[in-house]
């Protein structure tokens, strides 16, 4: 907890080369990649805490290519945009967002395990 503390109260959002935490672990890098990916794009239009629905887009374009060129419909990102508005305001916080990386994660995993089971069953 001391750790998410002293990173929340961070003037750049980072810990890395701090006394305390010289070397973080491969999980607190990646939450560290999370928070600075989100605030690259949402810094765009002046309102550093939310993503427009062109940041979003953005966004997705360019760090979720891969996830984009296999979704089938053409309004994906304006139906995830609706899903992760939870409050309605147009707009997507960090909490709002971070629903979305949860979700793919999830889904990733799944297709892991399915292959996981697959490797298995050919031995």
């Amino acid at each position: 907890m001391v750790y998410i503390q002293q990173y929340a109260t961070s003037p750049h959002c980072s810990v890395s080369g701090s006394p305390l935490f010289p070397m973080p672990s491969q999980l607190e890098s990646s939450m560290e990649s999370l928070i600075t990916v989100f605030h690259r794009y949402a810094d765009k239009d002046g309102d550093c805490n939310t993503l427009s629905k062109k940041e979003l887009k953005e966004l997705m374009q360019t760090e979720l290519a891969s996830f984009l060129k296999s979704q089938k419909d053409p309004a994906a990102i304006e139906k995830i945009m609706k899903d992760l508005d939870q409050n309605g305001d147009g707009k997507v916080s960090f909490e709002e967002f971070v629903s979305l990386v949860v979700g793919l994660s999830i889904a990733c995993e799944q297709i892991f395990q399915l292959h996981t089971l697959k490797v298995a069953a050919k031995k």
